[in-house]
């Protein structure tokens, strides 16, 4: 399947402008684990995923991580492509969850495309405004919401995500994720545990109530 089926907008393009954008951009196959946009100056262009999963995330200075969103096939992500916003910087990092496929178009192209197609702008506006929501609901869960709800949350995420009760993640992943210290994440499963939702094992978690992990994350 080509790009041409996983951008929104391409049969708003001309067909100049279509054949353009077939051409200049390049499909690309990264492992899980690929850190593929370090944050800082680096603007690798728009990614358009195809298959797999990758992880935005922003790091503080002390290293502590957290997750603002994830993509996965048809997502696009703006904020790798930053410098076509001139009032705009975001120091974020992408890496590969799974062994991801995606497109990669380049920002200069973009930016010329979005200049002269008014619907092309149009998209760019409204995928700013779906991410910049994103990280805003994230702030307000962070903000506002007991960790305990943020982590029940998480895990039931995890298991809609893989298809699966079985999580295979470590209890410093899932800091990571949620911005957090481990040994913050691992008294809060232990909870858990002791109310019946979850089993620990090493380097897995298992739900075993998804009904009352929903009703703690409430």
């Amino acid at each position: 399947m080509s790009l041409s089926e996983y951008f929104p907008i391409y049969n708003k393009l001309s067909k100049d402008d279509q054949e353009a954008l077939l051409q200049v951009s390049s499909l690309h196959t990264v492992s899980q684990g690929t850190l593929l946009h370090g944050g800082g100056d680096d603007c690798m262009g728009l990614l358009v995923v195809r298959s797999g999963q990758l992880r935005v995330y922003m790091t503080s200075e002390e290293g502590r991580e957290i997750t603002l969103y994830r993509l996965l096939g048809r997502d696009i992500c703006l904020f790798s492509a930053s410098c076509i916003m001139n009032s705009i910087q975001f120091d974020i990092m992408i890496s590969a969850e799974k062994d991801t496929t995606f497109w990669i178009i380049p920002p200069c192209f973009y930016k010329q495309l979005m200049e002269r197609d008014a619907a092309v702008a149009n998209y760019t506006n409204e995928l700013m405004s779906t991410r910049f929501t994103d990280v805003m609901w994230l702030m307000e869960q962070v903000m506002w919401k007991s960790f305990d709800k943020r982590l029940a949350g998480f895990l039931l995420e995890e298991s809609i995500l893989e298809d699966s009760k079985q999580l295979k993640i470590t209890h410093e992943s899932i800091a990571a994720h949620l911005g957090t210290a481990r040994e913050v994440v691992t008294r809060m499963l232990k909870y858990f545990q002791t109310e019946g939702a979850v089993a620990l094992t090493r380097g897995s978690i298992e739900i075993t109530d998804s009904a009352k992990l929903q009703k703690l994350s409430q």
